[in-house]
């Protein structure tokens, strides 16, 4: 909810700097609470002016003026996890907006879904809209497994697709969850992805899912290696612009990565 346009920037500035942009880490994602919760006289999402001041298109641009590509979140339901609006019924309008923005990837959300709505009519919709706006938009459904996800999200035109419910940082949540794809490795492959959720490396018990306190970094190179052979999407959750020298050694691991993005 503290999310604004110069935390956005920030973390921009700070893949570049890192040297994480030239490992492979090319998005910065917005999640939740970036709108306003009513839509305009159009029926269009609106970003807090307080948050950011500027518009989207202006962050877009200047993520993309350091050669990163920018993502932003909506929900497949009536409203968003926190409460703002959702996309439900106004996929292709909301798609139209999103592309101009300058938007390059789409996190959709799985919340406040109509309980007499099938899930997977639902992403399909969205899928179809990002299809006609006019711009590239890699479509990540994040519906936390429900409904095996994984038997469909390839037709319904996804790029990648959470297989879990939320990460948290704590080593047993990183067990749990990689625990619970024994079922589920054969269906990721180049075009649509396995997403076991972010990683948590290097949040050391701080942000909205350090609940507990945090894992070791023996832990944390556990998780990294294992999310990487399961070619999950790599997906920073910790704060780029404060890392140790440990965790960024991790993230920028060449071997890892290089199973990671293995293409066979």
């Amino acid at each position: 909810w503290n999310i604004n346009e110069d935390l956005v920037c920030g973390a921009a500035d700070a893949l570049c700097a890192s040297g994480l942009k030239d490992k492979g880490y090319e998005y910065v994602v917005i999640d939740d609470c970036w709108s306003l919760k009513q839509r305009d006289e159009n029926g269009r999402l609106v970003p807090d002016p307080e948050k950011f001041p500027h518009g989207m298109k202006a962050v877009a641009d200047y993520v993309h003026s350091k050669g990163l590509k920018f993502g932003m979140y909506s929900c497949c339901g009536t409203h968003t996890c926190a409460g703002y609006p959702g996309s439900f019924e106004h996929e292709f309008v909301d798609a139209e907006t999103f592309a101009s923005w300058g938007v390059d990837y789409l996190k959709y959300d799985n919340c406040y879904k109509p309980k007499h709505m099938d899930g997977e009519v639902l992403y399909k919709r969205m899928s179809l809209a990002l299809r006609n706006c006019g711009r590239d938009i890699v479509l990540s459904a994040c519906n936390w497994g429900n409904a095996e996800v994984e038997t469909w999200a390839r037709s319904a035109g996804v790029d990648m697709y959470r297989s879990t419910g939320d990460i948290f940082d704590s080593f047993e949540s990183i067990r749990k969850l990689s625990e619970s794809q024994k079922d589920k490795l054969g269906y990721s492959a180049a075009g649509c992805f396995n997403d076991i959720d972010m990683l948590v490396v290097g949040m050391k018990g701080k942000g909205n899912v350090g609940v507990d306190a945090g894992c070791t970094d023996a832990q944390y190179r556990y998780h990294f290696a294992l999310w990487c052979m399961m070619m999950s999407p790599l997906m920073i959750g910790c704060d780029v612009r404060n890392m140790t020298p440990e965790v960024h050694a991790l993230l920028t691991n060449k071997k890892l990565i290089a199973i990671n993005q293995d293409k066979d």
